[in-house]
């Protein structure tokens, strides 16, 4: 993703309408991953919990959004400090910029550059939900949203992606998210879980998708914006780059589900929907980091890998006994880390940079800095999220009680349930009345 950078004189350019009002469509198409993942999540979760995994998607468009305006955009994308993080007072609250102020170089405006950056704060910590799901307070969960962000999504995106940012300065590759977005996210649901614990009845209990349709409808969705997410990350398309991008997310999506498709055969017997749709989502993810730096021959590699991978690291958890409830480390942190070290293997060099993979005659120098993006990122993640889920957890319980999770946490947080089984259309259908005659009540209610 390009980065803010000072414009020279001698480099003015002109806002063009076309970027801008490509940029705002990325962006919308961004945001429609949150609600696209709530209904990929909801569908895999049972019928208890449903609502409530689906707000824990939801609540993260409200918190994020008002923590962006009001500092968020300022730490990730304002004016480095010491290469951890960045501050620009002109952009708290959103107050002090002009209508049509450009970002940096590029020909789109600030606010349209900040609310695309927005939607992918939005998303980030709506993945790690899917870890947790079945056991946690809602309020906890939105408390953790709003510190998570602040201490670890803002400064990591200033890292990779801000002007100055340390390794953003060390060249490491990451288009669209693979260390900032999916390992950070991973690696969080992982320093969470360690604090959570399991789910009761884990490895013991049925804990099937309640609704494959849904997952199969959200990964749709989630496929659908991802090409904003990734085409758009060039801040547009005037070199062809953004098309590239938009090619490889593709490529590489189909050739992940074939790759998780074909392991489960071989492994299980059976294509399954579920796998399908956790397939696709894999080269997803795999694909954001390397989208503009491989050709769409590297995409299929990136892409097949990263399904096989993926595939056999969602069973870790039962190796490991750690409850990934929806498999986001095995997909989102298994997956970007796989994506973000492919680029030293397969970047071309003639994409969004020079930089050379190891199979393009580059050797090993872009790799080694892939894996220092990598194991920084995870580490870094790791570590905060655990303690700050430490934290919540003595002062206010991040799990709810034993009853609850029991008995679904919809109607203990949400008061609700996802699905009226008593209504029209369930329940007694014989019931008497002066249209029914006594038979025809009887030969119903039987």
């Amino acid at each position: 993703m390009p980065p803010g950078i000072l414009t020279l004189a001698a480099d003015k350019v002109t806002l063009s309408p076309a970027n801008t009002g490509f940029m705002l469509i990325c962006s919308a198409l961004v945001m429609i991953m949150t609600p696209g993942l709530a209904f990929f999540y909801g569908g895999m979760v049972r019928v208890k919990s449903v609502l409530n995994m689906l707000m824990m998607s939801f609540i993260s468009l409200g918190i994020v959004t008002i923590l962006w305006v009001l500092y968020g955009f300022g730490l990730a994308f304002g004016t480095d400090s010491g290469g951890f993080i960045g501050w620009n007072g002109n952009f708290a609250g959103l107050s002090g910029i002009g209508l049509t102020e450009l970002w940096g170089t590029s020909t789109i405006p600030v606010y349209v550059f900040a609310v695309f950056q927005l939607m992918f704060a939005v998303i980030t910590p709506a993945l790690i939900s899917g870890a947790l799901a079945d056991r946690v307070k809602f309020t906890a969960w939105a408390l953790f949203i709003a510190l998570w962000v602040t201490l670890v999504y803002f400064p990591v995106a200033h890292w990779v992606w801000g002007e100055g940012g340390w390794l953003f300065e060390l060249k490491v590759i990451d288009f669209a998210g693979g260390t900032a977005v999916h390992i950070n996210a991973g690696a969080a649901a992982l320093g969470v879980l360690l604090v959570v614990g399991k789910r009761i009845g884990f490895k013991k209990d049925p804990m099937r998708p309640h609704s494959l349709p849904l997952v199969m409808l959200g990964a749709g969705l989630l496929w659908f914006g991802w090409f904003g997410f990734n085409a758009g990350s060039w801040l547009g398309n005037d070199d062809g780059i953004g098309a590239v991008a938009f090619v490889n997310t593709q490529v590489a999506t189909a050739a992940a589900m074939l790759g998780w498709l074909a392991y489960e055969k071989l492994r299980h017997g059976s294509f399954t929907t579920l796998g399908a749709a956790s397939g696709a989502v894999a080269g997803l993810v795999a694909i954001t980091p390397a989208c503009g730096a491989v050709s769409p021959l590297g995409a299929i590699a990136v892409g097949a890998i990263a399904g096989v991978l993926c595939a056999m690291a969602v069973n870790l958890k039962y190796k490991f006994g750690y409850d990934d409830s929806l498999d986001v480390i095995g997909v989102h942190l298994v997956g970007g880390v796989v994506g973000s070290l492919l680029i030293g293997l397969f970047a071309t060099g003639g994409v969004q940079s020079k930089a050379k993979g190891l199979f393009y005659g580059g050797g090993f120098e872009q790799l080694g800095r892939q894996a220092v993006g990598v194991v920084c990122v995870l580490l870094y993640s790791l570590v905060v999220s655990y303690v700050l889920a430490k934290a919540i957890d003595l002062v206010m319980g991040f799990r709810v009680g034993e009853d609850e999770e029991v008995a679904g946490i919809d109607q203990a947080a949400h008061a609700e349930t996802a699905y009226d089984f008593t209504g029209a259309g369930g329940g007694t259908v014989g019931r008497r009345g002066p249209a029914l005659g006594e038979a025809q009540t009887k030969k119903v209610e039987a």
